[in-house]
């Protein structure tokens, strides 16, 4: 080889290390944007899911309430109690999904069904001979 190709070579070299070094700095740039990105797909799905939350539960209010209404006879009082009721379960689903209230405890969610399946309030414990 002669010092002109030598030369040559290390040229090329250079150029290809920065145009690496560039391109290294715009795939983190982009890596960045990407993650910044999908931070916010799920902050739009989180949206969606409470928005959809709350809208169910006002609709299945109001329906419940024209029902009664139109069987019943009760005249708007139906609807108008039913959709209450219905805007107050929306707000406590999405205050629940988002972690604002704490989901009621199991024994909680238990207590208006039979004492034997929820343990009777006691605690039991099994004792096991392991000598």
């Amino acid at each position: 080889m002669t010092d002109d190709q030598k030369g040559s070579l290390e040229d090329r070299l250079k150029r290809l290390d920065a145009e690496l070094a560039e391109r290294r700095k715009e795939d983190g740039t982009e890596a960045a944007a990407e993650a910044r990105a999908s931070e916010s797909r799920k902050g739009y799905a989180v949206a969606m899911k409470l928005s959809s939350e709350f809208v169910a539960a006002v609709i299945v209010g109001a329906l419940l309430g024209y029902l009664l209404d139109h069987f019943a006879g009760t005249g708007p009082w139906g609807m108008i109690i039913f959709l209450l009721l219905g805007f107050g379960a929306g707000v406590l689903n999405v205050m629940r999904a988002a972690g604002m209230v704490a989901s009621p405890h199991p024994v909680d969610r238990l207590a208006g069904r039979d004492p034997a399946k929820a343990g009777g309030g006691r605690e039991e414990t099994e004792t096991r001979d392991d000598a």
